[in-house]
């Protein structure tokens, strides 16, 4: 598995996905080439500075690969002496896709169990709209929930929108004034149009639609044409299910269009904020010492050690 290898360590013929590979040239004119490496253990960064070395392929491409572990800026590079396109037909795509520590079978039922609680019927429908369409359902169990910064793997997304719903469940329990069931509708979906933004793995990238207008558009799109489909549903109500998912990044310079005007979508940005930022705080710590950390986490904002009892 990539994660294990270390710096100085030798890599030999190793099957991976090639994420991405940029063509460039050296201060001295020689042509290279960077490339992004991945297994079910993460990611590694790889250079091939003499590219007579390997044969033709591509990003995309599942390959064989063989080089030393290097330093650089302080994170482990692959100098890459040998890749080529491995045997598609011995490959298994789930074995180079991060999985989620539980299983996603486990993780749905107790995610559908959450969905059934909501006694309101026009958000039970629009909830069911949803999740009993099979196409929807399987996007929302494969995808991610980010490209790196936290859920990045397969389930991701899943994983974090039930921690989410499970969170604003116990806000809900501890300020009467929260509206339970419009809070765990948009727990649920407010991540939906991740299953437009992001592609399924392996390729886990920002699709064209993506990148042009974003899953937090895209979701309030989605709930809008759902909504329109329910005979009767109250207009203000399906008003306050699009604004909480506009508004869940909770400011404008995150990204949100609106920021939060009901205590329920300040209530979602605050659960949709902690659930990110500890995982992506638990992941981090998974891989490292009791010592502080050299450097700032650019999502956690600040250096940061283990909890030492």
């Amino acid at each position: 598995m990539i994660k294990d290898y270390k710096v100085g360590d030798t890599i030999n013929n190793l099957t991976v996905y090639c994420v991405k590979k940029v063509a460039g040239t050296s201060s001295k004119g020689d042509n290279y080439f960077s490339l992004t490496l991945q297994d079910a253990s993460g990611q590694l960064d790889a250079k091939v500075w003499d590219i007579t070395t390997v044969d033709a392929f591509e990003a995309k491409d599942f390959i064989n690969v063989t080089g030393t572990v290097q330093s650089f800026r302080d994170a482990p590079q692959l100098k890459i002496t040998s890749a080529y396109r491995a045997d598609s037909d011995t490959v298994k795509i789930e074995d180079f896709c991060p999985q989620a520590p539980r299983s996603v079978d486990e993780m749905w039922t107790e995610f559908m169990e959450i969905v059934n609680s909501v006694k309101n019927e026009y958000l039970n429908k629009l909830l069911h709209a949803f999740f009993d369409n099979e196409k929807i359902a399987s996007r929302f169990k494969e995808n991610s929930a980010a490209k790196t910064v936290h859920h990045a793997y397969v389930g991701g997304l899943l994983d974090h929108s039930l921690s989410v719903a499970k969170i604003c469940d116990t806000l809900a329990d501890n300020y009467p004034a929260l509206n339970r069931d419009l809070l765990i509708t948009v727990a649920v979906l407010h991540d939906i149009g991740k299953i437009k933004e992001i592609a399924t793995f392996p390729e886990n990238d920002y699709t064209d639609e993506g990148n042009l207008l974003g899953h937090i558009y895209m979701g309030a799109e989605m709930a809008d044409i759902q909504v329109r489909k329910i005979e009767g549903f109250p207009k203000i109500l399906a008003n306050e299910v699009k604004h909480c998912i506009l508004a869940h990044h909770g400011e404008l310079e995150y990204g949100s269009p609106k920021v939060p005007a009901l205590i329920e979508a300040t209530a979602l940005s605050f659960a949709d904020d902690t659930d990110a930022k500890l995982r992506r705080f638990s992941d981090i710590l998974a891989d490292s010492s009791d010592e502080w950390s050299e450097k700032s986490d650019f999502f956690l904002g600040s250096k940061f050690r283990k909890t030492i009892v």
